[in-house]
């Protein structure tokens, strides 16, 4: 009951995506997804180049399941992780709207699904004129960089404005079966979830960061918040996030100038390569040079969190949906309570409309 171009398209036995989330999509939680049925995507982007391919040889260990990498087109190691990817026959590849022509020219050629993922119709329609083979759409409940257009408005626009030549993916507020169930009555042909996978037993975020995530119990506290690199990100209320919303903006580009110098042993950028970089990003994403540059802050004040264990130093990216998750679930388990109810559900339909 649940094949859809998507599932055709990429291989795998249920239309549910693991996103890639930064220094969670490791090589053990996309091999859990996989093997449970769904397809995971690993985390590229904050894997440093000298570790990349071990990362995606060790997938390989862990499944025999097709499997997929995100990176961002404009991050300085973007042309190796395009080598490695189909040098491994990666499946598929996700990356934010930026376009790289080159590069999807060059994976669509290899035979690899190119997956952005985008936030507005318009950035649908212009990431299918680059070649994008299936789009991803994250509606304003998700986690980290995120919109405002709520899923539940979203989703059918994009569907209805590329839905019928390629696969949309929902994203944005998904952790059940009857999430999968509304996705694909709207149209979409699956579903894709990154904070419910943050929050399984496969997930490498440390316990002490994990119980912030268990311990909210109101949506309401998942706020967006423009006060890490001056981008809405959607966040739960901790002791740094209070402190930078209060900061001044001279104190913020400092912190952000010195956490984009450290990120750049996992890039393998120069400082003239960052600002490069950063200038690409605003001409091509509707973003200012100083936001772009500000942006490279988050993955490492986000990874003393996710990696360091200190949750109250460390932002907490999550979608609004953590506020409604009280356990933690194996993805085996995830994955078939999803499917198990998506399928009984749509069976209550197909009865009703008959």
């Amino acid at each position: 009951m649940l094949e859809t171009r998507l599932t055709e398209l990429l291989g795998c036995r249920y239309p549910i995506v693991q996103t890639a989330m930064g220094w969670v999509a490791d090589p053990n939680l996309v091999a859990g997804s996989c093997n449970a049925g769904g397809f995971g995507f690993l985390a590229g982007a904050t894997i440093p180049p000298e570790e990349m391919e071990g990362d995606i040889l060790r997938v390989k260990e862990l499944t025999d399941q097709p499997f997929g990498v995100n990176f961002h087109m404009y991050q300085p190691n973007a042309a190796d992780i395009v080598d490695m990817v189909i040098r491994h026959g990666v499946r598929a590849v996700s990356y934010s709207r930026s376009p790289g022509p080159e590069f999807i020219r060059k994976l669509k050629d290899a035979g690899v699904v190119c997956m952005p993922t985008v936030g507005l119709p318009k950035h649908a329609i212009k990431a299918v004129e680059l070649g994008a083979d299936v789009v991803t759409v994250q509606g304003g409940e998700g986690g980290g960089h995120t919109g405002s257009v709520p899923t539940t408005l979203l989703i059918p626009q994009v569907i209805d404005a590329v839905g019928d030549k390629v696969p949309v993916v929902a994203a944005g507020g998904f952790k059940d079966g009857r999430g999968l169930t509304a996705a694909l009555a709207w149209g979409a042909d699956g579903i894709a979830m990154g904070t419910r996978f943050l929050m399984t037993e496969e997930s490498p975020v440390p316990r002490e960061t994990l119980q912030r995530y268990i311990d909210c119990r109101n949506p309401g506290e998942i706020i967006v918040s423009t006060a890490m690199d001056g981008l809405p990100q959607r966040m739960i209320m901790n002791e740094l996030l209070a402190e930078l919303e209060k900061a001044g903006k001279l104190r913020k580009l400092l912190i952000a100038l010195r956490n984009g110098l450290a990120f750049r042993k996992y890039t393998g950028a120069t400082l003239p390569s960052l600002l490069r970089s950063a200038l690409a990003m605003s001409k091509d994403d509707d973003v200012t040079a100083a936001q772009a540059i500000m942006s490279a802050n988050a993955p490492m004040i986000i990874q003393k969190a996710m990696v360091e264990g200190r949750p109250a130093d460390g932002v907490l990216p999550s979608g609004q949906v953590a506020g409604v998750i009280d356990e933690l679930l194996s993805c085996e388990q995830l994955i078939q309570s999803i499917v198990a109810e998506a399928e009984s559900r749509l069976r209550q339909l197909a009865a009703r409309a008959g």
